[in-house]
């Protein structure tokens, strides 16, 4: 898993960039990473605000993170589509340009130390939210599509951020 952003094709079309410290207490995973997704804690299951990682002030515990809408980002993405709840994955799908992208924070992403998939709910039947849209990065990516199977895999996928504002 690559750890470090790439600067080839994560640009934004418009808009304005929305860049926030949270202090680490306040996020999912409390060891962020730079250039991994992000999402911080709500009352609300499946409504989460979430991001890409930017850096990390280990000495004050702030990451700054990327909530810029449709901010692109590669990630590294597992095909899941549903859980056996509380056992196992088990369903998988192929990854397609315009598939819904969840930040995913059950026991089996936890396991692969991956947050991205395509399940809507997580490992224990709670709703993920919505971290963002697979998108092809450019016409190489467009022809890897559609990426994977129906058998689990973990893959890079550029990820359009939904972001902080979507409606």
């Amino acid at each position: 898993m690559t750890e470090a952003i790439r600067h080839d094709y994560e640009v934004s079309s418009e808009g304005a960039v929305r860049h926030w410290e949270i202090p680490y207490a306040r996020l999912s995973d409390g060891s962020p990473t730079p250039s991994r997704p992000a999402q911080v804690t709500c009352l609300t299951a499946g409504l989460e605000l979430t991001g890409t990682i930017l850096s990390i002030d280990a000495g004050r515990s702030v990451a700054v993170i990327d909530f810029t809408c449709s901010m692109v980002y590669f990630q590294e993405v597992r095909n899941v589509l549903t859980y056996n709840v509380g056992v196992a994955e088990l369903t998988w799908g192929p990854i397609n340009v315009g598939d819904l992208i969840y930040y995913d924070d059950g026991a089996s992403m936890v396991a692969l130390a991956l947050q991205l998939s395509t399940a809507p709910t997580d490992f224990a039947g709670v709703t993920n939210p919505l971290f963002g849209y697979a998108v092809a990065a450019n016409d190489t990516d467009l022809a890897l599509f559609p990426k994977g199977g129906i058998v689990a895999s973990t893959q890079e996928v550029a990820v359009m951020q939904r972001g902080a504002g979507a409606g």
